[in-house]
């Protein structure tokens, strides 16, 4: 591998018929953006990509060097180039706030489609409905490590392990109801309860027993810490069990 100026970028990486790395092409493209020249080695099969890592005593691929200097994998790049590097296990409130933007939108385009007007009086509902379809959705996918998470602090839970599994269809059926209409006298109650016994379950582990975890709300790997969002999903859970049932007997 010979010489080259630092402005012109290296770049090994594994292209085969089989698997196109994408950290790679991420790689590739950075540097792009960045404005270098890139020498691209595309590794093209099992015996070449072997070859290179003995050769160049590295463990994995793609690989970037700038000048005579081995920088290493994106992730190594992404740091020499001044740019953050994503943490695996770092918590964040982007996946619920991701949740909560995108139902905020359907609840606009629900109320534009079923009303006449981005602003009726049911987009509220709309909205937080559909919140609830999309959070139900995330624990649907893997019942099972959603019910290991929630175990965690869930006072009914741990007192009754089924409601674990119990939950995520009570919630997403509860949204899809208010979000139709329909059988009220059903969704309100069951909003209503899991709502409630949520509320009181994270206000003491957080605010009460000041216990530092990840929340289950978007399902069971989530990264998202127990509190304020918790707390205020299931408050908006509990005042949809209150408000739907009240807004039919005013008509």
């Amino acid at each position: 591998m010979a010489s080259t100026s630092p402005s012109i970028a290296r770049v090994y990486r594994m292209k085969t018929a089989e698997h196109m790395c994408p950290f790679g092409l991420k790689t590739v493209d950075l540097l792009r953006h960045k404005g270098y020249q890139i020498d691209d080695n595309p590794l093209t099969s099992r015996k070449e990509i072997d070859a290179f890592k003995e050769q160049a005593g590295v463990e994995t691929t793609p690989q970037v060097y700038l000048g005579d200097e081995r920088i290493g994998g994106y992730e190594e790049l992404r740091e020499h180039l001044g740019m953050s590097v994503p943490d695996a296990d770092a918590t964040s409130y982007k996946p619920v706030l991701a949740i909560f933007a995108t139902a905020l939108l359907m609840g606009f385009a629900i109320s534009w489609a079923a009303q006449g007007s981005l602003f009726s009086v049911r987009m509220p509902e709309y909205f937080i409905a559909t919140a609830m379809v999309l959070l139900g959705l995330q624990k649907l996918q893997d019942v099972e490590s959603f019910s290991s998470m929630f175990l965690n602090y869930d006072l009914l839970a741990q007192r009754y392990v089924p409601y674990g599994y119990f939950y995520p269809y009570a919630e997403t059926l509860a949204g899809l109801l208010m979000l139709a209409g329909a059988l009220i006298w059903l969704a309100a109650p069951l909003a209503l309860f899991v709502g409630t016994v949520g509320a009181v379950s994270v206000f003491k582990a957080v605010y009460i027993d000041k216990r530092e975890l990840k929340c289950a709300c978007v399902g069971g790997n989530s990264k998202v810490p127990l509190g304020f969002v918790s707390l205020t999903e299931n408050l908006v859970m509990m005042g949809m069990g209150l408000w739907m049932p009240l807004r039919i007997l005013l008509g």
